[in-house]
Parts: structure tokens; sequence; C-alpha cells
């Protein structure tokens, strides 16, 4: 991983404390689009699986992550799929 995704991952772990957590860099997608660097690092899938998220909806999940990677989403991140779930969801 690149200095960016240990980033989001180091952030994200220390908050959340996932079961499950994947931050895979999908910049080469978007040679060409909005946002693209050279070099990588601005476009994110990610998967986190955390009991944080329990009880909680999908939007919320989301801000939740939003907060955390605030300034990451200001700079160097461009664009950042989610996929938030709770131990034990499908």
């Amino acid at each position: 991983m690149g200095a960016v995704a240990d980033t989001i991952a180091a952030k994200l772990t220390t908050i959340f404390s996932p079961t499950r957590l994947e931050v895979v860099d999908d910049s080469d997608r978007h040679h060409g689009h909005a946002g693209h660097r050279e070099g990588g690092e601005s476009h994110f899938n990610l998967l986190i699986e955390a009991q944080a998220f329990a009880g909680k909806g999908r939007v919320v999940r989301q801000r939740l992550i939003h907060q955390a990677l605030a300034e990451e989403l200001a700079g160097p991140v461009h664009a950042l799929s989610i996929v938030a779930k709770a131990p034990g969801e499908a």
C-alpha cells in the first residue's frame, strides 16, 4: 500500500477497531478522469467491518467514516467507495 492508503488504514483501525478492513487503491481505473493524479492514491474502495456500525444505518456509517477521514477527503482522496458492515452482516 502507499502512504495515503496506509494513513486511511491506520486511522480507521484506531477509531473503529475493525474485524475486517480492506483499502484498495482503484486510481488506475480512473486515469483521465477528474481527480486522478499521477502515482495514484486518489480513488479508493473501502470495505470495513466493525462493531461500531451495529444498529446504525448506511448513511450514518458513511458519515462516521467521512468524519474519520476528513483530512484525506479534503486533500489527496478524490473518491471513496464505502462498504461498511457490522460483524455478522451479509
